[in-house]
């Protein structure tokens, strides 16, 4: 019979690994916090239509890589591609919207059909965060501020670089639309075949193409920054102002454009040198029409989501490392369930304690090779002996010397209560 696989693009995140992904994500919850967001969970399917009004009927996202298909009774149902549009769905079907200043973060899996490859999977995960109801510069640049301050609590401000671009309101882009096909269809046969769908349906977004030959046209195409009405270019201004202010660091990049409908104004993506062509780590902007879009009152939003898996691969290629090793491991060759009973009590009176029980048995030199394996500071060893004089021998399994220590039974949890601290885990 063959070995069951993963699904193609559809990865496990082994132990060896999870470590790394918990401290990451337990720093995203935290700094998300200290900005004063909240955490909101939404479900990974919903009604197809959630992302059909939201992200565009012409985007690649709903044509060619959303996750759709009919229920048993026959609604369409979608694997959500990203986290904006359930949460919008979410805010307006459960009221949330109706005092400006509305905060969230989520995180979790979203689902994409597209070509596996370094930093693009059909399963990936990510992190975001959505304001709502402000549509001051400030809450752009609050949002910006939060994901620099990610970056250097991760260690990370120089390995990315912040690019934005302003892409107007609804107005300017129905205006530019006509100049940039003017410009374009003079050029329609030498575009590739996705570019030359695009042209009538959503010509901004040619400006995504990773095709060479399409790029060079798009290098002299007249550009959107130039067409911004007053309103909107006052807003981006402003956003610059304050980023100068701040000396948050940036480069205006014409071209950004951002891959789904529903973005206006401002946008920004950080981008890496060091993920080949999957350099996009986080993205996001303005959507300030799109709670309207999905049927609430017009409501001005922004946030941004960020890849985990990019992150993770940034983190790794830095030299992060994490790794979830135990305290103390405790050996014994007493009765299992008195061994039990005492690790019970430790983990009971010690919280935060990361406690590994040798299971397996065998001989002490078996149990404390596998001690040491785990990369444990303290080895607790409990034999008989030590039971009946109510003792046990503490090794300390990372000094240079041979050091151990005999602590009374009824000692033992405050002991290590004093020391854990060392082991470098808490």
């Amino acid at each position: 019979m063959n070995k069951l696989q993963s699904i193609r693009g559809m990865h496990d995140v082994l132990p060896e690994r999870s470590a790394l992904w918990q401290w990451l994500e337990n720093e995203l919850r935290s700094i998300a916090g200290r900005y004063d967001f909240n955490e909101i969970r939404v479900p990974i399917v919903e009604n197809i239509e959630v992302f059909t009004r939201a992200i565009g009927q012409t985007t690649d996202v709903v044509e060619k890589e959303m996750y759709a298909f009919p229920d048993r009774n026959e609604d369409v149902l979608a694997l959500r591609p990203e986290g904006t549009a359930g949460v919008v769905r979410s805010a307006i079907q459960h009221g949330l919207l109706h005092t400006p200043g509305l905060k969230v973060w989520y995180t979790g899996p979203m689902f994409r059909h597209e070509r596996p490859q370094k930093g693009r999977q059909r399963q990936f995960y990510q992190f975001g965060a959505e304001v709502f109801g402000l549509e001051q510069p400030a809450t752009d640049v609050e949002l910006i501020l939060m994901v620099e301050q990610i970056w250097r609590v991760l260690g990370l401000r120089d390995r990315v670089e912040l690019q934005i671009n302003s892409l107007g309101d609804k107005a300017d882009r129905i205006s530019y639309r006509e100049t940039l096909l003017d410009y374009l269809r003079p050029f329609s046969g030498q575009l590739d075949e996705d570019s030359r769908r695009r042209l009538d349906r959503n010509p901004l977004r040619i400006f995504d193409s990773k095709n060479p030959e399409t790029q060079a046209i798009m290098a002299d195409a007249p550009r959107l920054s130039d067409h911004l009405g007053f309103e909107a270019q006052a807003h981006f201004d402003e956003v610059l102002r304050m980023l100068d202010m701040l000396e948050v660091p940036y480069r205006i990049n014409t071209g950004l454009v951002r891959g789904l409908d529903y973005y206006c104004r401002t946008v920004f993506e950080w981008v890496s040198g060091d993920l080949g062509a999957q350099g996009t780590v986080c993205a996001g902007g303005r959507y300030d029409e799109l709670v309207e879009m999905q049927g609430g009152k017009a409501t001005p939003g922004i946030g941004f989501a960020m890849g985990i898996e990019r992150v993770v691969a940034l983190l790794e290629e830095s030299g992060k490392q994490s790794h979830q090793r135990p305290d103390a491991y405790l050996v014994s060759r007493i009765d299992p369930a008195w061994m039990l009973s005492i690790a019970e009590q430790l983990r009971t009176r010690i919280p935060d304690l990361k406690l590994a029980v040798s299971l397996a048995g065998g001989s002490f030199k078996a149990q404390f090779k596998r001690a040491d394996r785990s990369g444990a500071r303290y080895a607790i060893i409990l034999g008989p002996e030590e039971m009946e004089q109510g003792v046990v021998q503490v090794k300390d399994m990372r000094a240079a010397e041979n050091i151990q220590h005999t602590i009374e039974l009824d000692k033992l949890a405050g002991w290590i209560k004093d020391r854990i601290g060392e082991s470098g885990n808490v």
